[in-house]
């Protein structure tokens, strides 16, 4: 079985850099088509309304015929549109489509599965000695605003949410068995893929790329094979303690080397092949 990869389409903002009449859709379902995938992963952040990202997900199925895997990011819970700002129930509406994996891991075959949730983050990734936890609840720096602050409303804190998130994707795991494992999330769940520090800016922005309490995931469940993620708009794949930790996030226009939206989209892109006879 051959699976594809990607996050961070934003094709509300990325849209304009299209030609007339093609969208990010057809573009990736031709991708699709071409490469043979099988399955396909997309960690994220599709656009900055769920009824935008929920319509794109319905187009790319219907356009590719095979299986579209998802699971929202942080944008995905926006609704920019018709300013709804009930975190959870935009949780609930994504939990219930077919292509959601919150809650309910897809099973690909006797060994293999994949299992997934947003996850959040709990500032632990910044400088805590430099900031304080009420000052990373301000969600703003200088001139620069975390824009959750004004599009997410969980109802109780973000370490909370990190944890309840934490919690829906053991459960899934404790749901397939001793099947390996393809863990996808949203946020950057191992310190390799935030920005080093001390750095003058992200010493306090990356207290919302993720958390470090994910590590434990790799801990204590070693059938972890893969493990994707997107958010921080930067392309990087590294193999950690036998995982292979994969972010393939479009972005935005300036972090393209190029100046071609459908250049960018393929250079995105990760495919991987899985052992054995792998076909449902």
């Amino acid at each position: 079985m051959k699976i594809g990869v990607l996050s961070d389409l934003h094709i509300d903002t990325n849209g304009k850099h299209l030609p007339e009449n093609e969208t990010y859709a057809i573009l990736l379902s031709k991708q699709i088509k071409k490469q043979k995938i099988d399955l396909f992963l997309i960690a994220g952040d599709i656009s900055s309304d769920y009824h935008e990202s929920q319509a794109f997900l319905d187009e790319l199925t219907a356009l590719s015929k095979i299986k579209i895997l998802f699971v929202p990011g942080n944008h995905d819970y926006w609704s920019r549109i018709n300013g709804e700002k009930d975190t959870k129930k935009i949780y609930q509406f994504f939990k219930e489509q077919p292509e959601s994996i919150l809650e309910k891991p897809y099973i690909i075959n006797d060994e293999w599965a994949v299992v997934g949730n947003s996850g959040w983050y709990d500032y632990g990734f910044a400088d805590t000695n430099q900031y304080s936890t009420a000052e990373f609840q301000k969600m703003s720096l200088r001139a620069g605003t975390w824009q959750d602050k004004k599009f997410c409303d969980w109802g109780v804190s973000d370490q909370a949410v990190t944890q309840w998130m934490l919690e829906k994707i053991e459960e899934d795991l404790a749901k397939i068995g001793d099947r390996k494992v393809i863990l996808m999330t949203h946020v950057v769940t191992h310190p390799k893929f935030v920005v080093t520090l001390p750095h003058k800016i992200y010493d306090y922005f990356n207290a919302f790329l993720g958390s470090s309490t994910y590590e434990r995931l790799y801990e204590n469940y070693p059938n972890i094979a893969y493990s994707i993620m997107g958010h921080v708009h930067f392309r990087k794949t590294v193999f950690v303690n036998q995982v292979q930790f994969i972010c393939a996030c479009l972005g935005g226009k300036k972090h393209w080397p190029t100046k071609s939206a459908k250049s960018e989209l393929l250079n995105a892109m990760i495919t991987f092949q899985l052992p054995g006879n792998t076909r449902n």
